[in-house]
């Protein structure tokens, strides 16, 4: 496979593109990351989202450590080709760290951040 349509992105001055994963059939927007060359042409070859980890300067496959993988069934580019939109199928439906659906689980309300979602399954039980 030809890597041509990697020069279609822009690439932060880090070697980066911000990636979103959303849940393929709810449209939910399920977490952010950030995806370099190799990661992005990972996650078209395997078929699974596999992100560049800023915190540990290292490749990460979702899912690696919890089992909750995601299934790639779409990607996306943005019209200025700086944003990465992966439409996925969240195996187990539980996207964040914390033990949620989604990483966006805190909404705005009367003048602070409260958590919105409960946890579906205890991080420490995901996490061993």
């Amino acid at each position: 496979m030809t890597t041509t349509w990697l020069e279609q992105i822009e690439w932060t001055q880090d070697g980066l593109v911000p990636a979103i994963a959303q849940d393929h059939s709810s449209g939910r927007v399920l977490m952010f990351a950030w995806m370099n060359r190799e990661s992005l042409a990972l996650t078209v070859a395997e078929g699974y989202a596999v992100y560049w980890s800023r915190s540990r300067q290292r490749l990460w496959r979702k899912g690696e450590e919890s089992g909750h993988r995601q299934k790639i069934i779409d990607l996306q580019l943005d019209c200025d080709g700086d944003v990465i939109l992966l439409k996925v199928e969240q195996e187990g439906g539980i996207a964040c760290h914390t033990g949620r659906e989604s990483c966006f689980f805190r909404s705005f309300k009367d003048g602070d951040w409260q958590v919105s979602e409960a946890v579906l399954k205890d991080p420490q039980a995901i996490y061993k």
